[in-house]
């Protein structure tokens, strides 16, 4: 989903990098879901998660399941 359909109020960088500002930006939605843009490119695209998925995918990164992406 393109981020500007988001409107461009509430978005958040709930962690950032040290390294030139490349961030996650994130917004909680009104229905639950949660949008993740990046933060360099705030016209660019948006992944839209179900409460669900966010959650599985939170719960899967604390266990050290996306470990091997570093």
């Amino acid at each position: 989903m393109p981020s500007r359909e988001l409107g461009a109020r509430g978005w958040s960088k709930p962690w950032s990098d040290d390294a030139g500002g490349a961030c996650l930006e994130v917004m909680k939605l009104a229905d639950g879901r949660v949008a993740v843009r990046q933060s360099t490119d705030p016209d660019g695209p948006a992944l839209v998660f179900t409460p669900v998925e966010m959650s599985s995918f939170l719960t899967g990164v604390k266990a050290g399941d996306a470990d091997f992406l570093l």
